[in-house]
């Protein structure tokens, strides 16, 4: 049995050109389905042809749904800078990137030095 999410997104006719031909990316239905704001990003090694290697998270999944692979999606980076234009500014931070919001900061991103980007971390 499939189930069928609803985004909160607009049809992709109606996206903002935000983040165009940056490739693919991992973002949480937490973002993409609930419309929470993006809390972290980080960029790893891409997976494959045509991923960004950005993920996206909100900061709130606990590490059971991190392991659950349907709370997630493959998206055009694009559709998350549509769901969050502030991620938009950091998109050209290299691989071993992360960012995080700081409450202390009026929730803004900062970097996070001591994060482990690879897939084994």
């Amino acid at each position: 049995m499939t189930i069928s999410k609803k985004y909160r997104f607009t049809a992709e006719s109606e996206l903002k050109p935000l983040a165009l031909n940056r490739g693919t990316c991992y973002a949480s239905d937490m973002i993409t389905v609930e419309g929470f704001k993006v809390g972290f990003l980080y960029r790893q090694e891409p997976d494959f042809n045509g991923d960004s290697g950005w993920r996206f998270l909100t900061g709130f999944e606990t590490d059971y749904y991190m392991e659950q692979s349907d709370n997630f999606g493959l998206f055009d980076v694009n559709v998350i800078a549509n769901c969050d234009p502030e991620i938009a500014d950091y998109l050209d931070q290299p691989v071993g990137s992360a960012w995080g919001r700081d409450p202390s900061i009026g929730n803004k991103f900062t970097e996070i030095k001591d994060f482990d980007t690879t897939d084994e971390g």
